[in-house]
């Protein structure tokens, strides 16, 4: 199945491509060279999964990108203080390359101008030029999680016409900030904006920062979390230059741009982003890569101060109908399709804050698995704020789904975004608290449906027990035949009497009573006595117990081919639940006194017939593991 995130940068990918403003960066000769149109899209999740569109393995100069970096092992080297002695942490209001320093502090306004990042680059540690820089560069590598490489005709391209840079350093070294030569820093400096990345090496390097310094693909703390935060503060403040007031309010991500065309982004605890589009604007960054970063924070909203509780994955558990079965009880050829085709069908758990990260890992996981299944049953019953962009999502995937034959059922009572405003009415035959909009499966108990712009309706459940039974008639259905669909099996066919012997059979057949049931009539009522044990032939008997001031509760039901009450019958004991047909049901009765007859006058049969009770209960409970050696 298609990954729905990346359809959707694939859109943004092609809607902004037709933008031509801008122009290369053209003080520098390499960077003059480059193909102004190149554009490449990637999102790195908080687990390491990279969503790539356009250009995303185009390589280019890392450039101002680098700065965030070389200020973070700066700040490992030297620690907090040493740095803050020598840079800044406020926004300049001045182009990246400005000639200045603070007035009143005589230090350069923050890493993320020439003059902090120069500054920043000679506080890396090592014994010479060539160290110093072997640091970054296997520094940056690790951000990246492979190893980067120097472009050395770009490396050139700096040094030739970095004048502007040395007086910057020269200036440094005037006011004491620099305590070497300044061309042994701009030595450094010059190749550490040389350095080569694409597009997804930025987005993972986004994604460390992102998970407070820790690799998501490589698990390598690459800094601790403390420094990653001061990186980001810093970012948040200064990394887009003096366009970084309009871009906190209107995009509200940590970011830092380069005049090589990139921008790197990222939403803490949750995702790295990165845009690669040469094209500047008159602040020094990319104007496509700005518009993607607006775009995306809006429909996605990533703005950081929609503050998220989710958890790290939004999918709190997720199993199959083999692994939780429903409470319905099964006769042994409607046991025998699931035991080889439940795991056709899953549920998914859904908790936390549902906005674009954790709508995206469970789009994911799905999509993943889809190819595999037939019904997907999402509760979303855990779920506190819902995004709009995750709704869009979730419907695109059922909508998707859908069309490649298999179907998506939504567990809500009805207070999320995903619910109906107005539920249809239960359809005919429907177990209370649960009703049905499309006609089920045969036999299935389902729940309203939600109506959606696409038209498409989608069955909706108030409890995991009635979608899930739903999910098991679905994958009967589809794959049983008509012998597990049989609603009606003969008495001889009944499990309980088949293998009787000719003396058996004819004496409990004797003993038996038909008895016919009407779509919702009672067949056990609390407090009442036990009528006897019920042989169900067909229809459906829903069990259940009410509670005051909540209703009826469902607690399982019995199909063609089970037999229900034997615990009441055996033990002689009133009523403590409900029981109701749904459907017209055909039964046959053994009532408590004939049971009670047979006990004295047939041990053998009674003693055959709890042998037959039993070994059901125990096949019932014992299917699903019996099921872990099943295969396909």
């Amino acid at each position: 199945m298609r990954s729905l995130v990346l359809d959707y940068l694939d859109g943004v990918y092609r809607e902004l491509s037709g933008d031509k403003s801008g122009s290369v960066a053209d003080y520098i000769p390499e960077l003059a060279v480059v193909d102004p149109d190149s554009f490449g899209i990637c999102l790195a999740t908080s687990d390491g999964y990279v969503y790539e569109a356009g250009d995303s393995r185009k390589r280019f100069a890392i450039q101002s990108v680098s700065k965030p970096f070389t200020y973070a092992l700066a700040l490992a080297d030297r620690g907090l203080a040493a740095v803050a002695a020598k840079i800044d942490v406020e926004p300049s209001g001045e182009p990246f390359n400005e000639i200045s320093l603070d007035p009143v502090s005589e230090r350069p306004r923050n890493p993320m101008i020439n003059a902090g990042a120069i500054t920043a680059a000679s506080l890396v540690a090592g014994g010479d030029a060539d160290e110093r820089f072997e640091r970054l560069r296997a520094y940056y590598s690790r951000f990246a999680g492979r190893d980067l490489q120097v472009d050395q005709d770009m490396f050139a391209s700096e040094d030739r016409t970095g004048n502007r840079n040395r007086a910057i350093g020269y200036m440094l070294r005037s006011f004491g900030i620099l305590e070497e030569d300044p061309q042994t820093t701009l030595s450094v400096y010059f190749r550490q904006c040389s350095i080569e990345v694409d597009c997804r090496d930025l987005s993972l390097m986004a994604a460390t920062l992102a998970d407070s310094g820790v690799h998501p693909v490589t698990g390598d703390r690459v800094l601790s979390a403390a420094l990653t935060e001061r990186v980001l503060s810093v970012m948040t403040t200064c990394g887009m230059y003096n366009a970084a007031g309009d871009w906190v309010t209107e995009v509200g991500l940590p970011a830092k741009s380069g005049v090589g065309g990139g921008i790197l982004a990222v939403l803490p605890g949750q995702i790295g982003l990165a845009v690669f589009s040469p094209r500047l604007d008159e602040h020094g960054n990319s104007v496509r890569g700005v518009q993607t970063c607006r775009r995306l924070s809006r429909d996605l909203e990533l703005h950081f101060m929609h503050v998220s509780r989710a958890a790290r994955s939004a999918i709190r558990a997720s199993y199959d109908v083999v692994q939780t079965p429903s409470r319905r009880r099964r006769g042994p050829l409607e046991q025998e399709v699931l035991l080889r085709y439940g795991r056709r069908a899953r549920v998914y758990e859904l908790h936390g804050d549902l906005l674009f990260a954790g709508a995206e890992s469970v789009i994911r996981e799905i999509t993943s698995r889809a190819g595999d299944l037939d019904v997907i049953v999402l509760d979303v019953r855990g779920i506190d704020e819902t995004a709009e962009i995750s709704v869009t999502l979730l419907r695109n995937l059922r909508d998707q789904f859908s069309a490649e034959g298999g179907e998506v059922v939504i567990v809500d009572p009805g207070h999320s975004a995903f619910s109906p405003a107005e539920p249809d009415p239960p359809a005919e035959g429907a177990v209370s608290g649960a009703a049905e909009i499309d006609p089920p499966a045969q036999g299935a108990v389902s729940g309203p449906s939600e109506p959606v712009a696409t038209g498409t309706r989608v069955r909706h459940f108030l409890d995991v027990n009635s979608a899930i039974e739903y999910a098991e008639d679905a994958i009967i259905n589809r794959h049983g035949g008509r012998a597990a669909l049989a609603r009606t099996v003969s008495a001889e066919e009944h499990p309980l009497l088949a293998g009787l012997t000719d003396r058996q059979l004819t004496l409990l057949r004797s003993a038996l009573v038909p008895r016919s049931y009407a779509d919702g009539e009672l067949l056990a009522q609390v407090g009442h006595p036990a009528h006897g044990l019920f042989v169900v032939l067909s229809g459906m008997v829903d069990v259940g117990i009410t509670q005051p001031h909540v209703g009826r509760h469902h607690l399982s039901m019995f199909t063609a081919g089970t037999t229900f009450g034997v615990a009441y019958a055996v033990t002689e004991r009133a009523y403590d639940i409900d029981a109701n047909a749904v459907g017209d049901v055909q039964a046959l009765l053994l009532p408590v006194e004939q049971l009670r007859l047979l006990s004295e006058s047939a041990p053998d049969l009674v003693l055959a017939l709890l042998r037959r009770l039993v070994a059901g209960a125990v096949d019932t409970l014992d299917w699903v593991t019996r099921s872990l050696t099943a295969t396909d």
